[in-house]
């Protein structure tokens, strides 16, 4: 269905959400898209380096406990 839409349909799509919403309505909207993929990409970044951070202090010591005190 959407297979068929060629680079008038497109226009003429977009003419009308122009029409619709006006041009500040529609670039407050964008803007807002924008800060939340930001938002999204900064909770994947901080995500990982928590979860790496996890990782690497239980790797930190792998040593029983029973010979701890051995050394």
């Amino acid at each position: 269905m959407l297979n068929n839409i060629g680079l008038p349909g497109i226009l003429l799509i977009a003419v009308v959400v122009l029409v619709l919403f006006g041009r500040g309505k529609i670039s407050s909207l964008m803007g807002e898209v924008g800060k939340g993929i930001t938002s999204f990409k900064k909770g994947v970044k901080e995500g990982a380096e928590e979860l790496s951070e996890d990782a690497s202090e239980l790797a930190k010591d792998v040593t029983p406990e029973t010979d701890k005190d051995k050394v």
